[in-house]
């Protein structure tokens, strides 16, 4: 392993594997937002599995990484009248367009559910599906986000063992740290409509870059951490006058005991 002995393959490994871990929050957000629809005691399972699938997906990927390069090419073209140009799809345009609409349609049928007020107990949602019908939509979103995953590192290096290194690595932090996002997202609605809504931002995102309209990824993740931020400070707002209500409740109560 000659190239590990050159300085720059280091940098280039720690600078693909930071990406490779930003570019893969959106994937244990979804999987955290619908493995919650799972019994309790198959939520760790399907996390589990669902980011062994990535990485499975993406290492796969980069052993055929010569035939994903060819997938930009242009199948057809399509005459559109919202371009100036006719409109050249390759295989990745067709990926991109429909994973971006499976994303903004599970997005749409979360956030619909919350705000018809689906039944949860202690912050869990009530078990609705099963692992296997899970594992179908975890494994649908992967191969979406493994191919956009792929075609970044791409750009970045060359070598296609300083991708595979990389990719596992970054699975590695990412199933450490994927349970206390998941409690975190779950165990608070504010945080999980949030993240529901970035969800539909990356699905509209991903059809758009469908049709070649390069939205810069800088500026997504950068509006998610930012949003990310603020409601972080409104949590801790609500925190500090919570007790506040609690004495006031529990007053309340007392005058209830006393009348009966």
């Amino acid at each position: 392993m000659e190239i590990f002995a050159n300085p720059d393959t280091w940098i280039s490994l720690l600078t693909l594997t930071f990406m490779e871990v930003v570019l893969g929050i959106d994937n244990i957000v979804f999987i955290s937002i619908i493995v919650n629809r799972l019994p309790k005691e198959q939520q760790g399972k399907g996390r589990t599995i669902g980011l062994l699938l990535a990485l499975v997906f993406r290492v796969i990927l980069l052993l055929f990484i010569s035939y994903i390069v060819q997938a930009k090419e242009p199948l057809f073209t399509l005459d559109l009248p919202f371009t100036a140009e006719a409109l050249e799809v390759s295989i990745r345009d067709i990926i991109l367009f429909a994973g971006g609409l499976f994303l903004l349609a599970k997005s749409t049928t979360e956030i619909h559910n919350k705000l018809e007020g689906e039944e949860e107990t202690h912050g869990q949602v009530k078990a609705t599906t099963t692992l296997g019908k899970i594992l179908i939509q975890i494994i649908l979103i992967d191969i979406v986000f493994s191919f956009d995953s792929i075609l970044t590192a791409v750009g970045l290096v060359d070598e296609v063992i300083i991708m595979i290194v990389a990719v596992v690595i970054s699975m590695i932090i990412m199933l450490i740290f994927a349970k206390a996002i998941s409690d975190f997202v779950n165990e608070r609605p504010t945080i999980k409509m949030l993240a529901l809504s970035f969800l539909l931002l990356i699905g509209v995102m991903l059809v758009a870059e469908s049709f070649h309209v390069e939205i810069p990824k800088g500026y997504i993740y950068f509006a998610m951490f930012f949003s990310l931020l603020v409601e972080m400070l409104n949590m801790k707002l609500r925190k500090k006058t919570t007790p506040v209500h609690l004495r006031q409740n529990e007053v309340l109560d007392a005058d209830k005991y006393d009348l009966a």
